[in-house]
């Protein structure tokens, strides 16, 4: 039996406290969805994002973090991420955790689809058929013509569909730019586009826990990329893909203890079915597949 490359326990260990953040900071966006407007939680994710990134990395960086080489695709990248998170946390306000993080799980299996059409990669037989089962999934949780299917099931979609541009732009730029100045600009460019809501969209915090809520949003996300870069550093992402996919078991459990919302059985296949999906096709570029995603 093969043993693991000695830095590979670890990178798993860092991957799966990167997706407890994300967890944690997708519970904070969907409690303040309660008592504040998208915008302005959108907004304080991102500049709470871009003030963690600078005062953890500037003293080491400098002005060394704010130098691109690609300041379109920055630009590009940062814009995405943005549409999708507006359309992910609007998602949390009308649909359970769960089901919106497991939905918004596509965008790996997008990008497998936007790599064949926009980078010319090859794809097996066996991806194609995973691609496809990853759709079956997501219409299992969904389920069209039943009174679960609503307007807010396009939005995760969407968000996947975002997200996986920003993977497909950062691919284009990983190597060539340093991943902390990719992070630091996905913050600059959130921060300050969503700055227009604010006008119309602001609101004090109504308690020192609820500004505490706001900062960790923003504290969690950037928090949870900085150790996603150190866990790579440690093993190949082809190799740690799967373990992201941990995520949905503690979305799952954090929606039953805290909004006592558990997926009924049709989503929990729904779910199955995606992560099934997801783990192959990050199992068949670790076989040496160019589709490994960044």
């Amino acid at each position: 039996m093969s043993r693991l490359p000695a830095g590979t326990p670890k990178g798993i260990l860092l991957v799966m406290t990167a997706v407890v953040f994300f967890s944690v900071g997708d519970l904070l966006a969907k409690q303040l969805t309660r008592d504040y407007p998208i915008p302005l939680i959108v907004w304080a994710r991102f500049t709470f994002h871009l003030l963690f990134v600078i005062v953890a990395l500037g003293p080491r960086h400098r002005l060394a973090l704010f130098r691109t080489r690609f300041p379109g695709i920055q630009f590009l990248r940062g814009l995405m991420l943005l549409f999708g998170s507006i359309f992910f946390i609007t998602a949390l306000k009308y649909m359970p955790l769960a089901e919106t993080t497991a939905i918004a799980y596509l965008a790996p299996i997008l990008v497998t689809l936007m790599s064949v059409v926009f980078l010319k990669e090859k794809v097996d037989l066996g991806r194609w058929i995973a691609i496809l089962c990853s759709f079956v999934g997501v219409l299992t949780i969904i389920r069209p013509g039943s009174s679960v299917f609503t307007w807010a099931v396009l939005l995760p979609i969407a968000n996947a569909l975002a997200f996986a541009t920003y993977q497909i732009l950062t691919r284009r730029i990983a190597g060539l730019e340093s991943p902390y100045t990719s992070i630091l600009y996905a913050g600059l460019v959130g921060s300050l586009l969503s700055l227009a809501t604010l006008p119309e969209a602001w609101t004090l915090p109504k308690s020192p826990v609820h500004l505490l809520l706001f900062l960790g949003i923003g504290i969690l996300g950037s928090a949870g990329h900085l150790i996603l870069i150190k866990a790579y550093n440690h093993a190949p992402l082809s190799r740690l893909a799967p373990f992201s996919y941990s995520q949905l078991i503690w979305v799952a459990i954090i929606g039953y203890v805290v909004f006592d919302d558990f997926p009924d059985a049709w989503s929990l296949t729904g779910i199955a079915i995606l992560l099934a999906s997801g783990i192959y096709i990050a199992g068949r570029a670790r076989q040496g597949d160019p589709v490994q995603t960044s």
